[in-house]
């Protein structure tokens, strides 16, 4: 049997009932300044990791040095994981409209809508899995219109020896500052990269800092302006994006949160085991050391526990110095 590296993950969030700590979630993060400086780390944020759907605002960056034409909407929705509900699906399928083409051409994978209501509603009227319905279905539609626009196969997109993946890989590289030695596939198909927590944070900052006119200024923008596209009505990456002026963040699945606010300084985590429910609070304390209001992040730290349907506990996040 090949040994293999743990990282070194450290105490990133706690849940507790009545006296005690009841559950302990561990994990490695970074905090980087404007000019990327590390301020703080936990853990090993050295250590590769996946960023999953993290990754779709860098992806959406190399679409548009390609040259797809979007709008602000369509551009946000291409690097979302959206929950589902009608404004994403219409979205995601007026942008294969535009390029003549149809749900039948995208190649991610089929689910029900990802958002708990969304998908409530979705299987009561009767339906099924489908792409659109996938929380990646923006994304997609966007790399197939990035093909229309450039007359590359639309047929073999997701190939790594597709143009429009090698375009990908080298704006990752480029943004993170990191060579991608490690690239596997994502549960919609499409390519993801090992890479870093610090670089992941270096590169949200650059999406925040970078100049008017450019394709990182363009997404960051067109993802602050519609939060709403980026996740979904009740999702904590749609709420914390509108309670915080100018800030930008994305989620990806196996308990990874990137956050940049609008100053350049960011914040990259994963939670170890993949739990979702850590994410956001595990990345408040790192917040607060950046700098942000505390009275605006309270709904995203110490979340309730409930015991016969009364607060016992809370689940929160460490402080950056424990």
């Amino acid at each position: 049997m090949t040994a293999t590296r743990f990282p070194a993950h450290a105490p990133l969030a706690v849940q507790t009932r009545g006296a005690i700590v009841e559950s302990v979630h561990y994990g490695s993060l970074a905090a980087v300044t404007p000019d990327g400086v590390t301020l703080l780390s936990r853990g090993e944020p050295a250590a590769r990791i996946y960023p999953r759907s993290a990754l779709k605002p860098l992806m959406a960056v190399a679409m548009l040095r390609a040259g797809v034409v979007l709008t602000d909407q369509q551009l946000a929705l291409a690097a979302a994981s959206h929950s589902g509900a009608g404004i994403h699906q219409e979205t995601a399928a007026k942008v294969l409209a535009d390029s003549g083409l149809t749900e039948g051409n995208l190649a991610n994978s089929t689910d029900l809508p990802y958002g708990t209501a969304e998908r409530t509603a979705w299987l009561s009227a009767g339906r099924g899995p489908t792409h659109l319905a996938q929380n990646c279905s923006g994304k997609h539609a966007a790399l197939l219109a990035t093909c229309v626009a450039n007359g590359w196969p639309v047929e073999t997109y997701l190939d790594h020896n597709h143009p429009l993946p090698a375009l990908i890989r080298g704006t990752v590289a480029e943004l993170t500052g990191e060579e991608l030695t490690d690239i596997s596939t994502d549960g919609c198909g499409t390519e993801v990269f090992a890479l870093s927590l610090t670089g992941m944070a270096r590169a949200f900052s650059r999406l925040t800092t970078a100049m008017p006119g450019t394709p990182e200024h363009r997404v960051a923008g067109a993802m602050r302006a519609h939060p709403e596209l980026v996740a979904g009505e009740g999702r904590d990456v749609t709420a914390l994006m509108r309670a915080v002026p100018g800030l930008l963040a994305k989620d990806g699945f196996e308990g990874i949160q990137l956050i940049a606010l609008s100053d350049g300084s960011a914040v990259a985590l994963k939670i170890s085991d993949g739990g979702d429910r850590a994410r956001m609070p595990a990345a408040v304390p790192a917040l607060l050391a950046l700098g942000v209001e505390p009275a605006l992040l309270e709904p995203f730290n110490n979340l309730p526990v409930l015991g016969g349907g009364l607060p016992v506990g809370t689940l929160h996040g460490l402080p950056s110095t424990a």
